[in-house]
Formats: C-alpha cells, sequence, structure tokens
C-alpha cells in the first residue's frame, strides 16, 4: 500500500517509528516531513501536503502525528475527499476505518505511546470501509456516505 506520513516537531519520533513500521512490512512510505529536527514543519504545511497525496491517487492513507493530533485532523479535514481521525485506541482506529472510511489516521505523540500507536497503524491499514458489517449496516453506512459526499461538493467548490 501507499502511505504518506508527516509531522511537526512533536510528533515527528512517533512518525519515524511508524514509517520505519510500514516500511519493513513492505509498504511504500512517502514522507512530506518534519524531517529534521532542525527544520521542523507545522500542521498548516504538513497536514494539506498529506491530503494533497490522497487526493491525487499517490497514497491510499495516511498517518499525521502532532502533540494531540488535534492540529493535524483540522488542517487535513479542510480538503475534499479526506476524513482524518484522531485517534487514541484500537477500537477509533478499527472503527474510523470500518464506519467512516477514514483515510488519514492523527494521532498525538503527547497522549499515545509507541506500541499503542503500531497496534492503531496496524488495525487502521488492515480494515476497510464496513468490513464484517451485517447487510442492513452497509445500507445505512452506504447512504451516509453518499450524504457526505453530496456535502463536499456543496461545500468545496
Amino acid at each position: 500500500m501507499n502511505i504518506v506520513v508527516g509531522s511537526d516537531k512533536n510528533g515527528y519520533p512517533l512518525k519515524e517509528e511508524i514509517a520505519a513500521m510500514l516500511r519493513e512490512q513492505g509498504h511504500t512510505v512517502f514522507d512530506v516531513g518534519t524531517t529534521d529536527l532542525d527544520s521542523p514543519r507545522p500542521h498548516t504545511v504538513t497536514a494539506p501536503a498529506a491530503a494533497k497525496m490522497i487526493q491525487e491517487g499517490k497514497a491510499e492513507r495516511g498517518f499525521l502525528f502532532c502533540g494531540t493530533g488535534m492540529g493535524m485532523s483540522i488542517m487535513a479535514n479542510k480538503h475534499k475527499g479526506i476524513y482524518a481521525a484522531v485517534v487514541e485506541s484500537c477500537y477509533a482506529a478499527e472503527y474510523c476505518r470500518k464506519i467512516n472510511d477514514a483515510n488519514i489516521m492523527c494521532v498525538g505523540a503527547f497522549i499515545v505511546g509507541t506500541g499503542m500507536a503500531k497496534e492503531m497503524a496496524n488495525i487502521f491499514i488492515n480494515t476497510e470501509f464496513m468490513q464484517d458489517f451485517p447487510q442492513w449496516r452497509i445500507d445505512f453506512c452506504g447512504g451516509q456516505q453518499k450524504i457526505v459526499k453530496q456535502l463536499e461538493e456543496d461545500l468545496f467548490k
């Protein structure tokens, strides 16, 4: 899978750990920064760069890291077709994919440790939208997704 990662200064160490794990698993990882602690990139630069890679089809999923995950999520979600979820548990990693079709997982390095972040990342990349749902729930989530996409068409003109 093609995956984009990015961070600010606070999320840099955790981003490096997750990127290394993903590469070891055979994924192609694109790093949009911060790549050097002497030249940190803020969330206002990093999140749009990651969002653009997904919009252009260069990456299927993304991981963004900052202190809380909130700034990255806010910035990424300003882009059409981007569904960036702040994730602090394995349950959230699974269900942001299953229910909301999130394509970017945002993690707060001040909140989530490396071990938990690795577990969450693995769940996020191995879970599909509506995976293992009964038909009634697939119908419901599919209908909700259509509403979200129509709202995007109306707002992102």
